[in-house]
């Protein structure tokens, strides 16, 4: 008689498979690692040789809304500004991606008779999309068959652990191949993008002397305006007195001051400003002191620079800001993000009040507002559970992977309402979306471990991974040419557009040598993740009617 596991039991196989995945995904291969996906398969194999253990759905599907939830409110300005100016071409190149997928794919699996779960499986599994997987199955409970419900979660699994090595492995080759065939000139795509794509270059610090005419007699207000610099000017030294530069700052030949920028940016200011100098004024604290400063003030956060006012009321400079393991340039239009860190430039008699304007408390940062939380994904689950009729009879929900990060992308946005702020402290944010994952993985393997192992015997697995290959491999090259070709869109930035995985969007960034895949990662990211959603489960809908 088979013993039937306790909940007590499939806790702790639920975190030895967390743990024993994450040590596995740590590993490297040339480079790349599984990562956190290592858990999914860990589990599929706790799964296969315990075949009657179960992980509750709610554990699963608890980890999944927090999942999206968090990358929802991580990503939701960056997706909007994105959507506003390159709106029309990102959603053109999402479309053409899920669209042509879906297209091999259910050639494919009427060609070898694949059911449609297990299609839809290998369409989430094709493009790397845990949550896309999750509501898959969460349409397959809920649909109106759902007594074959079991069968068909399980063979969606299957499908999506199948293909989902070939989803990794089958775009890094396509990146490579089309690289030659096209011969794409990354140096010359980093040099025209790098305006609105910076490439990761230092930031310094470097005094210049002024002794150009043209940049004296007139503030700096209108010289910036007029050159159109991108660094901030910090201490100013005229004979033997200091002062902060502001806006109302004029120059005069002889003046020493500090510009902080990248590096390339600071010497053509200096070039044009005079020479550079070898004193460093970043070094003299007799009267001006510089400190780092955790933003960790709700009332701040979500307000820009600008806002603050900071100037009307004291003598200091903001020269750089550090958002998570990026630091930028400061100015009148940076927006404020709990865990931020800000580097401030004033008299040590004026740090106390900067204090407590910025917060400064890394405890603050570590708690999590739960009435913000806790509204936050109800409202996604609310939206999540409304039925939508699509053409051909269709009826389609986001649930609860569409919900809630539908949810997170338009309160993030928002940032708040009233004291209410909507956004979390990019620690806390890292630290929730990873709990999320982990148990959403390990759930979803260790369910359907023995489905797959019986399906990897039988004549159909092979079937399955060599169509996944051609998916995978067949469809990169086609959407590489068309979106390079067809869409003019710069190589550099296309692979990391169409990066389903960490994995290719580290090998998108070797390749380029530079960092402006992660630009083309962050700007689709979020239109991608909510149409994969939606394409799986409209191809499982069509499969259904039609196979």
């Amino acid at each position: 008689m088979q013993h039937t596991p306790t909940t007590e039991e499939a806790l702790l196989y639920l975190f030895l498979a967390a743990a024993i995945g994450s040590f596995i995904g740590n590993f490297k291969w040339r480079g790349n690692s599984l990562g956190v996906a290592a858990i999914l398969f860990v589990g599929l194999a706790i799964g296969a040789v315990n075949p009657g253990l179960h992980i509750p759905d709610e554990i699963k599907l608890l980890g999944l809304a927090i999942f999206v939830y968090s990358i929802g409110l991580s990503s939701g300005p960056a997706f909007f500004r994105s959507f506003k100016d390159r709106g029309a071409s990102n959603l053109l190149l999402a479309v053409l991606v899920l669209s042509l997928l879906s297209v091999l794919i259910g050639a494919l699996s009427f060609a070898f008779g694949f059911d449609a779960s297990a299609a839809a499986g290998m369409l989430a599994g094709i493009t790397t999309n845990t949550p896309a997987l999750a509501g898959l199955l969460d349409a397959i409970q809920a649909a109106p068959d759902a007594s074959a419900g079991n069968v068909m979660s399980n063979n969606a699994v299957v499908g999506y652990s199948i293909s989902y090595p070939m989803g990794v492995l089958g775009l890094m080759i396509g990146m490579a191949l089309m690289r030659r065939l096209l011969r794409v000139d990354y140096t010359a795509e980093a040099a025209a993008l790098s305006q609105e794509f910076p490439t990761g270059q230092p930031i310094i610090h470097q005094t210049c002397r002024i002794s150009n005419v043209s940049a004296t007699g007139i503030t700096l207000r209108e010289l910036k305006k007029e050159q159109h610099w991108q660094v901030v000017f910090g201490r100013l030294r005229h004979g033997e007195s200091y002062s902060l530069c502001h806006w109302e700052t004029v120059f005069q030949a002889g003046d020493l001051v500090a510009v902080t920028g990248h590096s390339e940016e600071v010497k053509r200011v200096c070039a044009f400003l005079g020479e550079e100098a070898e004193e460093d004024l970043t070094g003299h604290h007799t009267i001006f002191s510089m400190r780092r400063m955790f933003v960790s003030n709700p009332k701040v956060a979500g307000k820009t620079i600008a806002n603050l006012n900071l100037a009307e009321s004291y003598p200091v400079v903001l020269t750089r800001i550090r958002h998570g393991d990026t630091d930028m340039i400061v100015g009148a239009d940076t927006v404020l993000e709990l865990g931020d860190r800000i580097r401030v430039l004033a008299r040590e008699e004026d740090m106390k009040d900067l204090e407590k304007i910025f917060g400064d408390s890394y405890e603050d940062l570590s708690h999590i507002d739960l009435l913000s939380f806790g509204l936050g994904m109800g409202l996604g689950i609310l939206i999540g559970s409304i039925k939508m009729a699509l053409p051909g009879g269709i009826i389609f929900s986001l649930g609860f992977a569409g919900g809630p990060l539908v949810a997170g992308l338009a309160l993030s946005y928002i940032r708040r309402s009233g004291p209410i702020l909507w956004t979390l402290p990019y620690s806390a944010n890292l630290t929730l979306r990873q709990i999320g994952l982990i148990l959403m993985l390990a759930a979803i393997g260790i369910n359907s471990g023995a489905a797959f192992l019986s399906t990897m015997l039988s004549p159909v697995g092979p079937l399955m991974f060599l169509s996944s290959a051609i998916v995978a491999l067949t469809g990169s090259v086609l959407i590489l040419w068309a979106g390079y070709k067809l869409l003019h869109i710069p190589y550099s930035l296309l692979t990391g557009m169409i990066s389903h995985h960490p994995a290719n969007l580290d090998f998108a960034n070797n390749q380029a040598g530079n960092k402006i895949p992660t630009y083309g990662y962050a700007l689709v990211y979020p239109l991608l993740l909510i149409g994969k959603i939606v394409f799986v489960q409209m191809l499982w809908q069509l499969m259904r009617m039609y196979h």
